[in-house]
């Protein structure tokens, strides 16, 4: 169990490094949901722009 947390410490660097991949893997995830949603804006955009050529 102490080699875990001297490891997890990471040379008393371990604040450092593990806020670092928390913020890498948040921004990850924003960017995955941003592109999702984004691509569902557009495809709706682009449904309901063909329902109205359709209709006209």
């Amino acid at each position: 169990m102490a080699e875990l947390l001297e490891w997890l410490k990471m040379g008393g660097h371990g604040g450092y490094i593990w806020s670092a991949y928390a913020i890498t893997f948040v921004v990850l995830l924003a960017n995955l949901f941003f592109a999702r949603w984004q691509f569902s804006q557009r495809l709706l955009q682009a449904l309901r722009q063909k329902r109205k050529v359709e209709r006209s």
